[in-house]
């Protein structure tokens, strides 16, 4: 009967997995109606668009790429950066220059680093929290976490029968009886699955249900080509939104040889 703990291994497995998905999927529907009332009418700031689309990085992404549009700072193609105008507009900006240094030039790398987890970015998520358009940190990706957590149980669920099957049994213990046993947990986990995909909404990692309904208003106006329009499109959809061949490559550097960490910075003058 050495199949017999294969089989509570698989329940256990299931069991715990369907539980986690049913309770994070509670989770999301009371932030859902707790944020139902949240002003539909606000107007979402670029650096809160950014944070409720990618987080503190897209925020970063967003001030470094704002900041170069308007030739406050040079993004190199070769990954550096550089300080024009060493005066900051806001404490987003003061953000980057500090993280850049005294010097006036780093790699960039660091700096996006450095800028998302500044002061700044973690006030700004306080605010879209407090607001109800931001998820709580212990909320982001619950639903999704839960799922794939399903998704490995029931894997691991067919294998375990797998091996029972494969097992020696004893003689008159039918084999298409033990495979429907193992066939009861995972008709669970599955059938968790399908109801979490048709009846739980899609909530974003960082944005609660509200805040991503109101990023939803922002999405017609990207098309135009104006600086907000092409700003919001980055805060959305971050680097890949920018079509400047230079300036992604300038965020997508990277370095092959440890050498490399030398490479003198470019020129303050020379125009990225």
């Amino acid at each position: 009967m050495f199949w017999v703990p294969l089989l509570l291994l698989a329940w256990a497995v299931a069991g715990a997995a369907c539980v986690r998905l049913c309770l994070a999927a509670v989770r999301a529907a009371e932030l859902d109606a707790a944020t139902a009332d949240t002003d539909a009418d606000r107007t979402l700031t670029l650096y809160e668009a950014a944070f409720l689309s990618g987080g503190p990085r897209r925020v970063a992404d967003l001030t470094l790429v704002s900041m170069a549009r308007r030739r406050r700072l040079l993004l190199a193609r070769t990954g550096w950066a550089t300080v024009v105008d060493p005066r900051g507009r806001d404490e987003m900006e003061r953000s980057v220059i500090a993280a850049i240094g005294p010097g006036g030039q780093s790699r960039i790398a660091p700096v996006r680093s450095a800028a998302a987890a500044a002061d700044a970015v973690r006030e700004l998520a306080e605010r879209l929290v407090g607001a109800g358009l931001a998820a709580p940190g212990d909320d982001r990706s619950c639903v999704a976490s839960a799922a794939r957590q399903v998704r490995a149980a029931a894997v691991a669920v067919t294998a375990l029968g797998t091996v029972a099957l494969l097992l020696p049994v004893p003689a008159g213990t039918p084999r298409r009886l033990m495979a429907m046993w193992f066939a009861l947990p995972l008709v669970l986990s599955l059938s968790c699955l399908a109801i979490a995909r048709f009846e739980v909404r899609p909530v974003s990692r960082w944005a609660s249900p509200a805040g991503a309904r109101l990023l939803g208003t922002l999405a017609p106006h990207t098309g135009t080509g104006d600086d907000r329009a092409f700003l919001t499109a980055v805060a959305l959809r971050g680097i890949g939104a920018v079509g400047d061949p230079d300036l992604r490559a300038a965020f997508s550097h990277r370095e092959h040889h440890r050498e490399q960490t030398r490479e003198q910075p470019p020129q303050r003058g020379r125009d990225s």
